[in-house]
């Protein structure tokens, strides 16, 4: 069998904000083999997001994070699987979202297919967090974290350092804001986890 060696030929084009494109899920998987410096995302009704890399405080704010629930993912095996923020998801509503850090239960990602597990799995993560950059709207943020709740997450963090806030989505429950804290605690969703925000507000 002769296997095709065909490259796919890439441009480099400068889109402005106000313009907005339209991808199907087969052209946004395309566009993000491409493109792996970016991280790609894709709305509900189909529109393209670019979201450029973010600057070294962010960066670094990330690393503490996804380090911490690394180690608790490590030690808790069994539980789950966590992920980091270049995985993407494809959730119920259509959208193929990336977030700065996640987990899945085992029970949860035992219960998918192998079709659903290909590429940008289909499921929504039960928790989900977004550390918030300085670039970053906050209503655009606020309105992720209602659509990751609407299509089956749990336990939901957004992390909001430029304010000393965090606030937390939950299921069927009212958003709680919590000023300066210091800890989070992944409560009956990730039992025994617990976040330091030492590095992560700071």
């Amino acid at each position: 069998m002769v296997q095709s060696t065909a490259k796919l030929n890439t441009h480099s084009l400068e889109v402005p904000d106000t313009l907005k494109l339209q991808v199907t899920p087969e052209q946004f998987e395309q566009l993000a083999i491409v493109n792996r410096e970016l991280r790609l995302e894709r709305t509900s009704t189909g529109e393209l997001i670019v979201n450029p890399p973010t600057g070294w405080e962010s960066g670094e704010r990330n690393l503490y994070l996804s380090t911490q629930l690394g180690m608790w993912c490590i030690e808790n095996e069994k539980l789950g699987k966590g992920f980091d923020s270049s995985t993407a998801f494809t959730l119920p509503n259509g959208a193929i979202r990336s977030l700065d850090t996640s987990w899945i239960s085992r029970k949860l990602w035992d219960s998918l297919s192998a079709s659903q597990k290909k590429g940008f799995a289909q499921v929504t993560p039960e928790f989900v967090v977004e550390l918030r950059s300085p670039s970053d709207s906050l209503d655009t943020l606020r309105e992720k974290m209602r659509e990751y709740i609407d299509n089956g997450s749990l336990l939901g963090w957004l992390i909001n350092p430029q304010d000393n806030q965090v606030e937390i989505y939950r299921t069927g429950q009212a958003v709680k804001i919590l000023e300066n804290p210091t800890q989070l605690s992944g409560e009956d969703v990730l039992p025994g986890f617990s976040l330091n925000l030492e590095k992560i507000m700071g």
